[in-house]
């Protein structure tokens, strides 16, 4: 079973669309579960309130926007376990998309949550994370070594450059809205590393990536585990999740999966 991990609302639409969409075209069947069982949907901010003057910088992409639209009508986004009903030794792999807005934490503070991450790191099996859901990896502890399971990995997440510009432009209007947590996504995540210089930030400027311009796309591999830091890199993330996953499970109709 492949699972997208979801907090009772408020993550990005664009981090998780991109993914699903890229697996369920592919024939992968994507299973979805929240803090309760019940569906969650995305920002709506996002999706329909937006920015005022600031909306065509911020609020997600026509393409994003219709693959999730497809995702929310897909059945079982419509019927998600609860993280306490997941069995992760049923997972083939697992996917943890961000967002910044309030109810994001209900996904980054679950201790059920945490311990479904932690195991699917443990085992190996393909897990894809972008932005602030790099947080819920950093606090997963590994039983056998009491720290996070990201010790001794590479990865990039929300940079603190990209995380307080945002603030900075937003705060006036929207106040905390870009800042989930008083330390920044890049802090929290490298506190957690062996080595800060296992933290990838990427270009200064980040560029938004697209379905033919996949190269501005800035993505980390180690092993079987993938980030990016933002929407703008998740065309990029998704194809790249989407072969890790092929090539891992056998494709479609193997290791459990259905056509």
């Amino acid at each position: 079973m492949i699972l997208f991990l979801l907090p009772e609302a408020d993550y990005d639409p664009t981090e998780a669309a991109l993914p699903w969409a890229a697996l369920h075209d592919a024939g992968f069947d994507v299973r979805f579960a929240t803090p309760d069982g019940r569906p969650a949907h995305a920002d709506r901010r996002l999706t329909e309130q937006g920015f005022s003057w600031l909306s065509p910088w911020l609020m997600t992409r026509g393409g994003p926007l219709a693959a999730y639209r497809r995702m929310t009508r897909d059945p079982h986004f419509g019927a998600p376990l609860s993280y306490g009903d997941v069995d992760p030794r049923a997972l083939t792999a697992l996917f943890v998309p961000g967002g910044h807005a309030p109810r994001v934490r209900s996904l980054l503070d679950s201790r059920p949550a945490q311990r479904i991450a932690a195991d699917a790191m443990s085992r190996a099996i393909p897990v894809g994370a972008v932005c602030h859901g790099v947080l819920l990896l950093a606090r997963a502890v590994d039983p056998g070594t009491g720290r996070s399971v990201l010790h001794g990995r590479r990865t990039t997440a929300l940079t603190s450059r990209m995380e307080l510009t945002a603030w900075q432009l937003t705060r006036l209007r929207l106040g905390s809205y870009y800042r989930t947590y008083p330390t920044t996504v890049q802090r929290e995540v490298t506190a957690a590393l062996a080595d800060p210089a296992d933290f990838a930030p990427g270009p200064v400027l980040p560029l938004r990536d697209g379905p033919g311009r996949l190269r501005r796309g800035f993505t980390v591999q180690d092993g079987a585990y993938l980030s990016a830091r933002w929407p703008g890199d998740c065309h990029r993330l998704a194809q790249q999740y989407l072969a890790l996953v092929a090539a891992t499970t056998g494709g479609p109709g193997a290791a459990g999966q259905d056509r």
